[in-house]
């Protein structure tokens, strides 16, 4: 592997810009018009769901940058109920729960001056950037820093400042990554806030991610740059009226692996997992029940009266047309699925035809075929393992399929189901199956096994979509899905 040599930063290329998110994208006028009406009939609740993940960025952004690490169970009670120091005990992290609570809370701090910069109470300039970086390193007072012969010692961290001595880490293999010399970051960064400014109306995610490679590019600061980096992430995000990014400490090896790619000159990976984490924040945020989590110190009077307003909105939507028409998509779709499927099985069924005869049969479910109800339970597990919830007042649609060879019998099924707690016009596809084992080739007794989910993520569309502009996408889809079952049931046989 060869050193990575630093070179200044390019503006949003014209192939970046046709990065293709057609999934996420769809999501964005319907989730503003989604926001409009939770700010409306669960104002509190939304509020409250934006707090507990702007308290989840603060815990994971400094477990990825390995400031501190912490276990899970601790991580959902603070999220819970906030930055608590009796919530943490000595032997879920390693550090002093002091120390980890004062981080945190200089983390969210960080958050809520972003959020001011959003709300148009702070401009977006160097300024801002230095004001950002001296907040989210509060409670760090020393970085580590590596001689010309790889000794490693601490030094006193600089706040607010930009560098003033090369910041290029040694990886494991022993090559150089080198970042954007001192000399030339002040410019650098003019570049980036200049060229920000010329993108309002591109892709948010696809800006927001170039933003958060470039930056990591300069790696202007001493120390902190990702923390920053995600920080200006979530700022750019926000002014588009998405929310927060969130990454994951188990997603730290992709996030890594991408900003790899996007160094070689291949932002999709990065843009990718950005839109996937967007994605599941808004059908998460849908999830927001109006009718749960009211406030107990209203009068109950109030509480009754707030409660039947919403109740009246939310009856007013479900009789809104233009969300329905996400069905004719989800149609469509299950009309794609069947031909897909169709021409996978037959494949499978003549390659095997040399060996013994097999079985396929296709058929489509829903509304109108009255098994709107099946699979129900499948699509409900799924949802909340997610932390979303599947909406079954509306239109379920699916394809059902199942190849038998001997005694080993495949049932695969593409369900569509709405998403959140009220019709949002947004609605997803998910993908699983089922193994059974008959006892002999002939009898009709089996033993089954349970479902497995075969996408690693739903496809997302919604009532706006156009179903000419996500067919690809669907396809390359379904087609990893199907792979992941015949894969699963080839290994039966």
């Amino acid at each position: 592997m060869q050193d990575f040599n630093w070179k200044p930063i390019e503006p949003l290329s014209d192939k970046e810009r046709e990065i293709d998110l057609a999934a996420t994208n769809a999501l964005y006028e319907t989730w503003w018009d989604a926001r409009k009406r939770l700010e409306e009939s669960s104002s509190e609740n939304l509020t409250a769901f934006i707090g507990r993940l702007v308290r989840r960025l603060s815990v994971e952004t400094g477990i990825l940058e390995r400031l501190y690490d912490l276990d899970r169970g601790t991580t959902e009670a603070l999220i819970t109920r906030g930055f608590i120091e009796e919530l943490v005990a000595r032997t879920n992290t390693d550090i002093e729960p002091s120390r980890l609570i004062d981080i945190l809370r200089d983390q969210e701090s960080a958050i809520q001056l972003v959020m001011d910069c959003v709300a148009g109470n702070r401009d977006f300039t160097k300024g801002f950037m230095h004001d950002l970086h001296v907040m989210l390193t509060q409670h760090q007072n020393t970085t580590t820093a590596v001689d010309q012969h790889g000794n490693r010692r601490e030094i006193a961290l600089a706040r607010g400042t930009f560098k003033e001595q090369p910041n290029n880490p040694r990886r494991p293999e022993g090559t150089i990554h080198e970042y954007c010399p001192p000399i030339h970051v002040e410019s650098e960064i003019e570049n980036l806030l200049n060229w920000l400014d010329d993108y309002k109306d591109e892709d948010p995610i696809v800006v927001a991610t170039w933003f958060h490679h470039r930056f990591t590019q300069i790696h202007p600061y001493q120390d902190g740059n990702g923390r920053v980096a995600r920080a200006l992430t979530t700022l750019i995000l926000m002014r588009a009226n998405l929310l927060p990014l969130v990454i994951d400490r188990d997603m730290r090896a992709e996030y890594l692996d991408a900003l790899e790619s996007a160094d070689l000159g291949e932002l999709t990976p990065l843009a990718t997992l950005f839109a996937r984490l967007e994605r599941a924040a808004i059908l998460e945020a849908l999830s927001v029940d109006a009718d749960t989590d009211i406030d107990q110190a209203h009068k109950l009077t109030t509480a009754v009266i707030a409660n039947l307003a919403a109740k009246f909105n939310r009856k007013r939507e479900v009789h809104d047309t233009k969300l329905r028409k996400v069905n004719a998509v989800a149609k469509e779709l299950r009309q794609q699925s069947r031909g897909d499927l169709e021409q996978s099985f037959s494949q499978l069924k003549d390659s095997l035809a040399v060996i013994s005869p097999s079985e396929v049969h296709i058929s489509d479910g829903g509304p109108d075929h009255e098994t709107a109800h099946w699979y129900r339970f499948e699509v409900t597990q799924t949802a909340k393992q997610a932390g979303k919830s599947a909406n079954f007042d509306e239109d379920h649609y699916f394809v059902k399929a199942s190849f038998r060879f001997e005694r080993e019998r495949l049932v695969f099924v593409t369900s569509f189901h709405h998403v959140g707690s009220d019709l949002s016009g947004i609605m997803e596809a998910t993908a699983f199956a089922r193994l059974e084992t008959f006892e002999d080739s002939d009898d009709r007794k089996h033993i089954e096994h349970e479902f497995f989910p075969c996408a690693l993520e739903p496809f997302v569309f919604t009532y706006n979509t156009k179903i000419e502009e996500i067919q690809a996408a669907y396809g390359n889809w379904l087609d990893s899905a199907i792979a992941i079952a015949l894969k699963e049931y080839g290994d039966r046989l």
